[in-house]
């Protein structure tokens, strides 16, 4: 990797030998890198208190390795302000990256995506709307995408979604699935989400999704809003 500075956000940290960490970052050109830096443990270190999660931050990158090196860091802006539903939230969306995007995939409209949500968080819009509008923009960028024509060929009340195939008609290889009301895909499809019904039924298709992604592996971070 080239030397280069660019916006990024920390998605994850974890300590690795005596006075160094893991850091996973967001960034702006990259994607998703996880780099190795020095951290001092006193509490006034300038470089911890940088290296924290919704924090606009600059960061140069060095090394040919997965494992880069972090050799500056900036703020760029304030951090986002965000408490209880809205922080859990955040810390969701982190996680889904953390375990889902794969490393070193260029995604600059899913970084300004980051930045956007965060945004929306802090300015009291619904959160399950920003939620599921990260969610189908993540599912795109993993080659996921729903595809909502098949409703079309589909006349029933209910129907199945089956992963990695799309809807279906209920049969026997199927009906172990979750099931969802017709009108209520042909909703979302249309991104009519003013129904709580509808809203419930998305909330619902991408668990589904995100679940069959993860392996059944669950997010420690769904365990904050309980």
């Amino acid at each position: 990797m080239v030397e280069q500075e660019q916006a990024a956000f920390v998605l994850h940290s974890r300590p690795y030998r005596e006075n160094q960490q893991i850091v996973e970052l967001l960034t702006q050109h990259n994607g998703k890198v996880a780099a190795i830096t020095y951290v001092s443990h006193s509490t006034k270190s300038s470089k911890k208190s940088l290296l924290q999660p919704f924090l606009p931050i600059s960061v140069v990158l060095s090394g040919a390795s997965s494992l880069q090196k972090l050799t500056r860091v900036e703020a760029l802006a304030k951090s986002y302000l965000l408490e209880k539903e809205r922080l859990y939230s955040a810390f969701y969306i982190n996680e889904l990256l953390v375990r889902l995007l794969p490393e070193h995939q260029e995604s600059p409209a899913l970084f300004t995506l980051y930045q956007e949500s965060l945004l929306a968080l802090t300015n009291e819009q619904t959160v399950e709307l920003v939620l599921r509008a990260f969610e189908i923009q993540l599912l795109e960028e993993l080659g996921q995408t729903i595809d909502f024509s098949l409703l079309e060929a589909l006349s029933t009340e209910y129907i199945h979604y089956v992963p990695d195939t799309g809807f279906q008609l209920s049969n026997d290889t199927n009906k172990h699935l979750p099931r969802y009301n017709w009108l209520d895909m042909q909703a979302i499809a249309s991104g009519e989400l003013s129904s709580s019904a509808v809203r419930q039924s998305y909330k619902k298709l991408m668990r589904q999704i995100i679940n069959h992604l993860l392996g059944g592996q669950p997010l420690n971070s769904r365990k904050l809003f309980s």
